[in-house]
């Protein structure tokens, strides 16, 4: 059984009809900044976590392979045929994945270029003409119209599809899974949103989206099938099952990131090292196999583009922020600069961090009022961003254009380093030229070599300052929005900035600080190395900058891990989605298992009566139940195995019940295949509201052998609480029973699942312990 029921003071989850917050709440602030958002709101049926913006139902996956009596029948009668299909199958998923991803990414770039595009291109123009007001309205306006659409889609289509969705996606691989997270109506908001977002001038990105978008797309092909749409060809069937489910989904998330930032290597690190929970040297193959697909796609729509049938912008937008040009040599003096780039980056990412923790836990009260209110919070940060953007600009002096460039300047009528806003013929707005450009050229800007004085120092200071706080307050809201650029941007000013001051010790060039500035930052927010590492260095098509890059991320992640947890482990946690760690928290190993198990279990006799089995259906919420054989079928009490509800509702559904007690599995063998009980796909299972049962058959027997996984993974109620939690996920499972360790008592004494784990049920039974809780 898996038990479902939440103590009431647990933290962490709530209530399905109680998801009103008592302003009070929020009173003592030292202790809501150790609680999740959810913190306070009591569950009786079912686990709860906020995904996306919205409060959802919860439930685990079944990673294990049950190996019941149908199982075993399946794999003996399987031909070398089938196996191949299978396999082949596999490897074509992989292909529509990397496909998919690829067009979705490109068409995302080129939307987000050409709508931005024109809306710049109408702000330049009435800027020439010095109708500034009503250039400001226009911007305004079409800021606050894009962001009111992303948002309304985000409200009332797929709450779920709000912010980044790489806590999300990270979620589901650990094991948590929630229906809308993937859902087809998230991914067409994630994709939509995503375009309407950054084209209304938000400090987001779009490159965590995309990693949301395609695991959608790889939840999608995965799905085994669907009979609504007659697709119920037998190869397609071998996916109903969540442990194929889980490897698509690994090779989407990496193929969003190859999409996003055209960097295939880094997709499959990233995958690695920060979303999947669980890796093997075959799905190595495949996720590399599918960034592969994506970044061939995207270059052979690159190329397409060239000719200049993709509208406003050539190359569709798609980042390169080549800096290979700037003379990489260094010596003792900038590696000096570069431990203080480092530093500086782990103390603003922690920084940053703790403000985004107080920019959710403040927006999460607003979203609960309903879609209105988060329109509405949207509409009020799209304004807000408008008046610095355009009104931050003024504040900048109009710069003589360098002589002897090969650009334009100022630029006018296309994308560029040198904007003009208000300035004469013949001088640029520095400001204007990251404020008033999209989010990819800003970086481009920051980033170009052999601009040193490009931008004045206080305008750099007063972006990285815009920057910051806008990122912060955007992350939060109703519209699909990424974390990436906003701090590839801010670490890209503070980058620029330091350079500048440090340019009588330093000889690296500005662009170099940047991009250093950026490589700190991203460290010390997202608390990854090796997969941004990889990723910057395929953005930026500068190998020779590796030791650099490499440095200053080991020490921005150093100090910032002295202050707090990485971004997403953060809004995890503030999710309250139950999310298994690598390792076993210090108090574990002051427990045993049999401390955490909580009674009285519900189990099934081998054969037993259909009454007895409905009734505990309908009681309990419960996903799991052993299965004990008893007299006449066993000498004495044995562990036959673990049925699981989804089983049990197929098989009374089909209504294969005996008359008398007696085991009926070779005749209900032919009956049924494997297909019969794999798992459905979104939302599709059966219900216990789907039976119907009449009075005469409740006192029939089902024989429940069949069905039962016959080697369910048992520990003995004497192991310690830290190595089950490391057992528990390191299998993926979402059952372990325990065992007694003692003859003569029931052959079960428990079982394990995923909240007995969780910090909130424990330090509940033992409060002594949260000493040694960090």
């Amino acid at each position: 059984m898996e038990r479902d029921r939440i103590d009431p003071d647990s933290e962490g989850l709530l209530e399905a009809k109680d998801i009103e917050r008592n302003g009070s709440e929020f009173s003592d602030r030292d202790t809501i900044l150790r609680e999740p958002l959810l913190r306070r709101r009591m569950n009786t049926s079912s686990q709860i976590a906020i995904v996306g913006a919205n409060v959802c139902p919860i439930e685990s996956l079944d990673y294990e392979i049950v190996e019941n009596d149908l199982f075993k029948q399946d794999w003996r009668s399987r031909k070398k045929v089938q196996i191949f299909q299978y396999v082949v199958l596999k490897w074509t998923l992989a292909l529509l994945i990397g496909l998919g991803t690829g067009l979705v990414g490109f068409f995302n770039n080129l939307a987000v270029e050409n709508i931005a595009g024109f809306k710049l291109l109408l702000i330049s123009n009435l800027m020439l003409k010095e109708r500034y007001y009503e250039a400001f309205i226009t911007y305004a306006g079409c800021n606050v119209i894009l962001a009111a659409f992303a948002a309304a889609l985000c409200a009332y289509i797929a709450p779920a599809a709000a912010g980044s969705g790489i806590p999300e996606v990270k979620a589901y691989l650990n094991g948590v899974d929630a229906h809308s997270i993937l859902a087809p109506s998230t991914l067409f908001v994630k994709i939509f949103g995503s375009v309407l977002g950054v084209s209304a001038g938000f400090v987001l990105g779009k490159e965590g989206p995309m990693v949301h978008t395609g695991a959608c797309i790889a939840s999608l092909l995965g799905q085994g099938g669907s009979r609504k749409y007659h697709l119920t060809w037998t190869w397609l069937r071998y996916f109903k099952n969540d442990r194929d489910r889980r490897d698509l989904i690994t090779c989407g998330a990496a193929a969003g990131v190859a999409a996003a930032f055209r960097a295939p290597v880094g997709g499959v690190l990233m995958a690695l090292e920060e979303v999947a929970s669980w890796w093997r040297s075959a799905l190595l193959w495949r996720t590399f196999f599918t960034t592969a697909v994506v970044a061939v796609v995207l270059k052979g729509l690159i190329e397409y583009c060239r000719s200049g049938k993709c509208g406003l912008f050539g190359e569709g937008g798609l980042i390169m922020f080549d800096v290979s040009s700037a003379i990489t040599t260094y010596g003792t003096p900038d590696l000096v600069a570069v431990i203080l780039i480092g530093v500086i980056g782990g103390v603003f990412g922690g920084l940053y961090n703790f403000l985004i923790e107080k920019t959710l836990r403040t927006y999460s009260i607003i979203n609960e009022k309903g879609a209105p209110f988060k329109i509405l919070l949207t509409v009020s940060i799209s304004l807000l961003t408008s008046f610095c953007s355009f009104g931050l600009s003024w504040l900048a002096n109009c710069t003589p254009c360098p002589e002897g460039l090969k650009d334009q300047c100022p630029t006018i009528g296309r994308a560029g380093n040198f904007k003009n806003f208000q300035c004469p013929k013949g001088h640029y707005n520095d400001l204007a030229s990251l404020f008033l450009n999209t989010n990819d050229d800003a970086i481009r800007n920051l980033f170009s070599s052999g601009t040193a004085s490009e931008f004045y120092l206080s305008s750099l200071l007063i972006f990285f300052v815009a920057v910051f706080c806008l990122g912060i307050v955007t992350y939060g809201i109703a519209v699909p929005s990424g974390l990436f650029i906003p701090v590839i941007l801010a670490g890209a000013s503070y980058g620029r900035f330091v350079g500048r001051l440090l340019s009588p010790i330093s000889h690296l060039d500005v662009g170099l600080f940047a991009l250093l500035g950026s490589a700190s930052f991203l460290g010390g927010t997202m608390r990854m190395t090796v997969s941004v590492c990889v990723i910057l260095l395929e953005l930026t098509n500068d190998l020779l900058m590796l030791p650099l890059v490499m440095l200053v991320l080991l020490i921005s992640k150093t100090v910032a891990d002295c202050f707090n947890r990485g971004v997403y482990d953060q809004i995890v946690k503030m999710k309250g989605l139950p999310y298994l760690e690598a390792h076993a928290e210090p108090y574990m190993r002051q427990l045993i298992v049999r401390d955490v198990v909580t009674g009285p279990i519900i189990h099934f006799a081998g054969v037993e009566k259909v009454g007895n089995i409905l009734q505990a259906l309908r009681m309990t919420g419960h996903n799991g139940f052993p299965v004990v054989d008893e007299p006449p079928f066993s000498v004495e009490p044995e562990l036959c195995g673990l049925v699981l509800r989804s089983h049990l509702l197929v098989l009374l559904k089909g209504k294969m019940f005996s008359k008398d007690r007696v085991r009926s599995g070779q005749e209900i063998l032919k009956k049924v295949g494997t297909f019969d009980f794999a798992k459905a796909g979104s939302g599709k299972g059966l219900k216990v509201e789907d039976l119907e049962i009449k009075e005469d058959e409740m006192e029939m027997y089902v024989d429940l052998h069949l069905i039962s996984n016959t080697s369910p993974y048992t520990v003995v109620e004497t192991m310690s609480l830290a190595k089950a939690a490391l057992l528990f996920r390191e299998l993926g499972l979402r059952h372990l029973l325990v065992v007694p360790k003692t003859t003569g008592r029931p052959p079960v004494a428990g079982i394990l699942t995923r909240h007995d784990f969780m910090p909130e049920h424990i330090l509940e039974l033992y409060p002594h312990l949260r000493r040694l809780h960090k």
